[in-house]
């Protein structure tokens, strides 16, 4: 039914303009220099008397970011957004959010509406947790009353009690998410989006977040999840929509969207398809890269972390995370145990070279992530290379039994028989 209808995009799309330099000549006279600076000063003022924006750089290039999205989402509905990075994702959300407005099109929604977009948003580093609580309510639309209702039952689900008192500042980037999500979750708002829930926090907080949203969506409320864990879109949302830059590419029961997805990933080049990203001023990183991309179960493998550092900082934690095809860590290497860490860099290039001897994962698809601290950088950053595993060499001539079958780790072990075993102990 129409009055059903809660959320409605037509033809949204939203249009980012990027300068770039023109390129540089050699030799350049000053006559030269003069008439361009004039030129650019004419320009920029032309673009602040009509109402476009100011834009550095010789020409400037249009980007959508999203293009013709439509959509429909019913009250009560669960629906997951999946897409690779880049795809379109969080610029929807935040048009939902009301943080961005599109570019064309228009979207309708009926309710009120809850958004966890980044890790607290909102939160002031030199207030408490607790008065952080009041002012994070408070900007997402809760009274003052409601806030103190929740109150303990956000302290409860956050687990921050001890530290309630204390500047938000000193918390970890797990306590800030957790307190983060708690109160956004517990502001019962009719629409919840998220984005990318899972990415932070401890395997026992994801297992909270995952039953507060099935809470939510079983009180008849409207969620929007946006995740890279395919195992939890399945689980959660019986419908998804898949985004493939910036336009919709699926839309249907998240069981077959989720398997072309997936089948889309398989075939992808298998190599770092890593672009430099930015961790902090004068900290880049620039590429994960294997030593072999296609690998065979049990096989040593090598996997080099390389970093471009402008200035000089320190880098405290580097772990690196393996997922599943469908999102699920199922492995990290903890390089704090090499004894490296923290690592002061300067000027130049470094890198991490973590060997694995035998790597234990049955066949299948993963993907390499990492989870990086350092001076100014917190978090995780997923996808950065792609790692097809292969069945191991049978030494014995046996069929092994199906991947489905065997979980994802391979167990080394030796097995032994005892005969006329009674009053025999085993050591």
């Amino acid at each position: 039914m129409a009055n059903d209808i809660v959320i409605r995009a037509e033809g949204l799309g939203k249009k980012y303009l990027i300068g770039h330099a023109a390129e540089r000549e050699r030799y350049v006279a000053l006559r030269d220099v003069l008439v361009r600076g004039a030129h650019n000063l004419w320009r920029k003022t032309a673009d602040v008397t009509r109402g476009r924006a100011i834009f550095a750089g010789g020409t400037v290039e249009e980007f959508w970011a999203l293009r013709n999205i439509s959509f429909e989402v019913r009250r009560g509905e669960v629906l997951g957004i999946i897409g690779h990075n880049g795809a379109g994702k969080s610029t929807l959300l935040k048009i939902l959010s009301r943080i961005t407005e599109p570019s064309a099109g228009r979207v309708t929604i009926r309710g009120r509406v809850a958004s966890l977009l980044e890790v607290g948003t909102g939160f002031h580093p030199e207030l408490t947790g607790r008065e952080n609580i009041y002012l994070n309510g408070a900007i997402l639309g809760m009274t003052r009353a409601e806030i103190r209702r929740k109150f303990d039952e956000i302290v409860a689900f956050a687990d921050v009690e001890k530290f309630l008192d204390t500047p938000v500042k000193r918390y970890s980037v797990g306590m800030r998410f957790r307190l983060a999500f708690a109160v956004a979750a517990h502001l019962e708002p009719e629409i919840l989006l998220v984005d990318e829930v899972l990415a932070v926090g401890d395997a026992e907080f994801q297992k909270k977040c995952l039953g507060k949203m099935s809470e939510v969506a079983g009180g008849g409320r409207t969620v929007l999840f946006v995740s890279h864990n395919m195992a939890a879109v399945e689980t959660l949302c019986p419908r998804s929509m898949h985004l493939a830059s910036g336009a919709v590419v699926g839309n249907g029961e998240s069981r077959e969207i989720v398997g072309v997805y997936l089948r889309e990933h398989r075939f992808r080049a298998r190599a770092a398809h890593l672009q430099q990203r930015k961790l902090q001023e004068g900290l880049i990183l620039n590429r994960v890269f294997l030593s072999s991309f296609d690998i065979r179960s049990g096989d040593p493998i090598d996997i080099r972390i390389e970093f471009e550092a402008r200035a000089t900082g320190q880098l405290y934690d580097c772990a690196v995370l393996f997922y599943s095809a469908k999102g699920v860590r199922i492995a990290l290497v903890d390089t704090r145990e090499s004894g490296l860490l923290p690592f002061r860099f300067r000027n130049g290039t470094f890198a991490f070279i973590v060997h694995i001897s035998a790597l234990p994962l049955v066949e299948g698809d993963f993907t390499i992530g990492l989870y990086l601290v350092s001076t100014e950088f917190a978090g995780d950053l997923l996808e950065l290379a792609d790692l097809a595993v292969t069945a191991p060499r049978s030494e014995r001539g046996f069929v092994t039994y199906p991947s489905e079958a065997r979980g994802v780790v391979i167990l080394s072990s030796l097995t032994s028989v005892v005969q006329d075993y009674e009053g025999v102990t085993v050591s």
